[in-house]
């Protein structure tokens, strides 16, 4: 549940109810605290309205929800456009969070824009000028201190898009569907296998 758009006590209100309704039932509840640039769900939020957590807010906000994990803002932000200049996340904020909350930290708009998924999109048509991720040794960085949950659909998404213009370019002749939507799917499995190595995953299933 992201109540991150509401002042700090109506969030946790929002979050509490979620929780008590989820809990009795089995259900695990994400709460998510300080908000990130970029747009979800047509929901956007401006470079100036972004907000890191507070590692105080924090402490405070899981003791009160019972939340079962909790997404932090450290320098994250939805989309292809996450950074204007040098990509950096405020891992020190982290750090204080991570040694104040004993419940898995999840980090949103965690996207890396990989160069060569971007230059394949670019390659057959699609306009990114200045798309920019977070850099794979930040992530790195980040799940060493304490993130436990990362989320990359932007990355997913560039690489359906990629694989859909070069099969279409490629194989004007073709309009099934299933092929064409096959060549996107192993484009995303391609990214996917990339992550669970990145994220010190591999072999743990």
């Amino acid at each position: 549940i992201d109540g991150s758009h509401l002042p700090f006590d109506e969030n946790i209100e929002m979050t509490k109810k979620v929780v008590d309704t989820c809990h009795p039932r089995g259900v695990s509840v994400e709460g998510e605290l300080g908000r990130l640039m970029g747009v979800e769900d047509e929901i956007s939020v401006s470079e100036d309205e972004a907000i890191y957590t507070d590692p105080e807010q924090a402490e405070e906000f899981v003791e009160r929800t019972g939340c079962d994990s909790l997404a932090i803002a450290i320098g994250t932000s939805h989309g292809a456009y996450k950074f204007k200049a040098q990509p950096k996340l405020a891992i020190s904020i982290l750090d204080d969070i991570a040694s104040r909350v004993s419940i898995p930290l999840v980090l949103h708009g965690a996207s890396a824009v990989p160069p060569d998924v971007l230059e394949l999109a670019t390659r057959y048509g699609a306009k990114l000028p200045g798309a920019k991720g977070v850099p794979p040794e930040s992530i790195r960085e980040a799940i060493g201190g304490g993130i436990a949950k990362v989320n990359i659909d932007t990355d997913l998404r560039l690489a359906f898009t990629g694989r859909v213009r070069e099969f279409l370019t490629e194989s004007p002749e073709v309009f099934d569907p299933r092929k064409i939507l096959g060549a996107a799917i192993d484009g995303m499995k391609d990214v996917v296998k990339s992550k669970i190595e990145l994220f010190g995953s591999g072999g743990k299933a």
